[in-house]
């Protein structure tokens, strides 16, 4: 039945996306707010074919809608379209790769993501800087999934230094998100298991401390166990 549901998802998101996405670029061309409206349409097309594999969500703490640095864990794909829903107006963090891909690369630049070369070289951090202190100055979150890449259950490794590096430069306090999707929703599967995903926003961790202190308090918060 998880095969078959998951199939059935796979057709009807793609299908959408399809539309939505291409139809998107287009429009974005000409009047720009169809860029963040196509954004949300298309996390709310997700989030709407969820049901069909059987999966709820749960969120737990305050989603933060002003500028604020979200650091979040990284299971699944799942945590990176419900960005588009969960908040209003955000600026995600992304591999740059993904800004080259047809008409969705297109709509994340517009929207106002924000790329990471892999190397993290200087170059890069200060493109990354620059576009964070845009958002910043339209009081926009800055979502960042701080490990880097998905992460299989139970594995918790150092964080890359770009998280530290927008917290020094930024001087703002971090919210810390927990969050269990990999266990519906596993790594690099096709097939993904009913079940409850659960987002946990934690308590902020205020600007200002030493990177060291940071770092622990984000890694910890998150990756604590969720009940």
């Amino acid at each position: 039945m998880a095969l078959v549901r998951s199939i059935l998802f796979a057709l009807l998101f793609y299908l959408g996306s399809l539309v939505i996405v291409p139809l998107g670029a287009i429009l974005g061309l000409f009047w720009t707010p169809a860029i963040r409206g196509t954004a949300r349409l298309w996390a709310n097309w997700f989030r709407l074919l969820l049901p069909v594999l059987g999966i709820r969500v749960v969120v737990r703490g305050t989603v933060p809608q002003h500028a604020v640095i979200v650091a979040a864990k990284h299971q699944s794909a799942f945590e990176t379209i419900a960005t588009l829903y969960l908040w209003d107006d955000p600026a995600v963090v992304l591999k740059a790769e993904l800004m080259r891909i047809p008409f969705w690369g297109y709509l994340a630049r517009r929207q106002g993501s924000i790329p990471v070369e892999r190397d993290a070289s200087t170059k890069a951090m200060r493109t990354m800087m620059r576009a964070a202190e845009a958002a910043v100055a339209q009081n926009r979150p800055i979502i960042i999934f701080p490990e880097g890449s998905r992460m299989p259950v139970g594995e918790a490794p150092p964080l890359k230094p770009g998280v530290a590096g927008l917290y020094k430069m930024l001087k703002l306090p971090v919210v810390p998100v927990a969050l269990d999707s990999g266990k519906v929703w596993p790594r690099n599967a096709f097939v993904k298991r009913p079940g409850t995903i659960t987002l946990d926003f934690g308590e902020e961790i205020p600007a200002g401390l030493d990177r060291r202190d940071a770092e622990a308090r984000i890694h910890a918060a998150i990756n604590r166990p969720l009940p």
